[in-house]
């Protein structure tokens, strides 16, 4: 299976800013945001996966869109990027 290669510190930077701009414009989903942390760090499915405690399949699922992960799950994907889970408000 083919490996990302891993980020540069600024890349992970400007990606990091880029998820936080997409946050707050209201623009920024859960399958997304995941998949771009899980990529801005190198890994694979199933190495984020194991990181976080969680099955591969688990991380398709919530890339998929066809998962309801937990406020535990978003909260461990969240800190890995220095994110906190939490509301915001709707863009008008």
């Amino acid at each position: 299976m083919a490996r990302w290669k891993k980020p540069t510190k600024e890349q992970i930077l400007a990606m990091r800013q880029d998820l936080a701009e997409r946050a707050r414009q209201g623009s920024l989903r859960i399958p997304e945001a995941v998949i771009d942390i899980r990529k801005s760090i190198g890994l694979s499915q199933q190495e984020f996966a194991r990181t976080l405690g969680l099955t591969r399949r688990q991380i398709a699922e919530i890339e998929a869109g066809k998962a309801n992960p937990t406020l535990e799950t978003l909260e461990k994907i969240g800190r890995l990027f220095g994110f906190t889970v939490g509301f915001l408000p709707s863009p008008r």
